[in-house]
């Protein structure tokens, strides 16, 4: 077998190869996606539950509003960003950080947005933002730096 064959053979095989883990990686961004839903249910749920009004008719609105929106059943969250599309179209806890990174100069870590949103700084409050920053630069909202910080497209 001459060079040339085996590396365009060596190509085709890897390039199946990608795809494959391309479809495995969006079945997983699903994945991680309906867990976000049933955390942020999970939360308000326990909340109300220490406050006293678990069976309020509101908490049932919310519960119906994230197990039918973007984010149940697989549909996306944070939908890839299309030329003309706004921010509008995302979950206001996004919004929330996109605005965040827009009032900070520069390019932004993880741990500049929390400060900007009022949460804390320890791992365990930075970790699920720092999850959200890069699913918005992954779907094409925000630009990550090969540093880890952030900037809006």
């Amino acid at each position: 077998m001459d060079v040339l064959t085996w590396v365009m053979q060596r190509r085709l095989v890897l390039a199946d190869r990608a795809e494959r883990l391309r479809k495995e990686l969006a079945g997983l961004d699903a994945e991680v996606a309906r867990l976000e839903v049933a955390e942020v249910v999970f939360g308000q749920f326990a909340d109300a539950q220490r406050a006293g009004r678990a069976d309020d008719p509101a908490m049932a609105e919310e519960l119906e509003r994230v197990t039918t929106g973007p984010g149940a059943g697989g549909m996306l969250l944070v939908p890839h960003r299309e030329e003309g599309m706004d921010a509008g179209v995302l979950p206001a806890d996004y919004q929330a950080i996109l605005k965040a990174v827009a009032g900070i100069e520069g390019a932004v870590r993880a741990g500049d947005v929390a400060l900007a949103l009022g949460r804390g700084v320890q791992p365990a409050q930075v970790e699920p933002l720092r999850g959200q920053l890069r699913r918005l630069a992954d779907r094409g909202w925000l630009q990550r730096t090969p540093s880890g910080r952030y900037t809006l497209r």
